[in-house]
């Protein structure tokens, strides 16, 4: 990668450097592929800061303009990062474009990508090219049979897992992704959502599959109950019991344990986040050109990874194409569930 690029800026890898450099996320990833039995991604909430909430869905272009916007408050952000409120490649036209144009506009700008790492392989040529330095995949188990309690659904294409065979499917994918960022010279880092008598058990294994494939970081994070969701009443684990899955994984890789559970629209300092403040540039570059004609929507109800929307505020604006969506069929164990329409 070109020696323009200075990795020890990004503060999410490098703890030394919270407090100095910052991040921006850029939420152009509304659709996602897998549904994790901890995710609720219906609300968004001022108050609320963990993964998949976002106040509202940009275009590429209008990624671009934020960013701009933004940089001219906030110089101090190094890394400009894609972590849905999705999944970046259930996205991917519109995370590639995003990285493209950021790429041309700020050369020395960190890139940053994060995924559930079920559609990612046959796109790392091109983050590659693109200069993306820092990729983050969720990894929960290396054992389908566990994992298959973490996932509802996996959707390939316009086909949805389910059970055993959704996760056998999750678990190589990311297998291979993992491989060949790591071919290509990618820095690596692993999520592991710690989910209390799922696989809090487990995630020291997590961690030895992890560094034979030559990840760099583990990140063990613990689980925020959702409320409508199948965990919603699995308390989370305790900061004393997170200690003691950190020590034991560290035995096989570096802990990241200054991680804040971001929002996919997260900007600023880690210690120092902005969201709210930049609340209504995000909501005003959404409205903009290429926007323009349609209301904003946001979210009512996701049914099998594909968002279902109502009008509402201007504050809100998740966007998707139904047609996009026609003709999604459903295997695996449960033969009942819906198809998006």
């Amino acid at each position: 990668m070109s020696s323009k690029l200075n990795f020890s800026r990004h503060p999410c890898f490098n703890a030394n450097v919270k407090g100095r450099y910052g991040r921006i996320h850029l939420p152009v990833a509304p659709l996602c592929n897998v549904s994790c039995n901890y995710c609720n991604r219906k609300y968004d909430c001022v108050n609320e800061s963990r993964p998949g909430v976002a106040s509202a869905i940009l275009t590429p272009a209008q990624a671009l303009e934020y960013m701009e916007k933004v940089l001219e408050v906030e110089s101090r952000i190094t890394v400009a990062g894609i972590a849905g409120p999705g999944d970046a490649f259930a996205n991917p036209s519109e995370s590639l474009e995003t990285l493209g144009l950021i790429r041309a506009r700020f050369p020395e700008m960190l890139l940053c990508v994060a995924s559930n790492g079920l559609g990612i392989a046959p796109y790392i040529a091109d983050l590659a090219d693109l200069e993306v330095s820092h990729v983050t995949i969720t990894v929960n188990a290396v054992n389908p049979y566990i994992g298959q309690m973490i996932y509802a659904w996996v959707r390939d294409g316009r086909v949805i897992y389910r059970g055993l065979k959704a996760a056998q499917l999750l678990l190589g994918r990311q297998i291979e992704a993992i491989a060949a960022l790591r071919a290509k010279g990618i820095v690596v880092k692993v999520n592991t959502i710690v989910i209390p008598g799922v696989n809090d058990r487990h995630v020291a294994q997590v961690a030895a599959k992890m560094a034979s494939l030559g990840v760099e970081f583990l990140n063990c994070m613990p689980m925020c109950p959702n409320a409508d969701t199948q965990f919603a009443n699995i308390p989370e684990p305790t900061a004393e019991a997170m200690t003691g899955i950190r020590n034991e994984a560290r035995a096989y890789l570096p802990q990241i344990s200054h991680c804040m559970r971001c929002r996919a629209d997260a900007v600023g300092l880690l210690n120092h986040d902005r969201s709210e403040e930049f609340r209504g540039c995000l909501s005003a570059c959404s409205a903009l050109a290429s926007g323009a004609g349609n209301r904003p929507l946001a979210a009512a109800e996701i049914a099998e990874g594909i968002l279902l929307n109502q009008d509402r505020d201007a504050s809100c604006c998740f966007r998707s194409n139904p047609e996009e969506h026609k003709g999604i069929t459903q295997t695996g164990h449960v033969s009942q569930g819906r198809s998006a329409q």
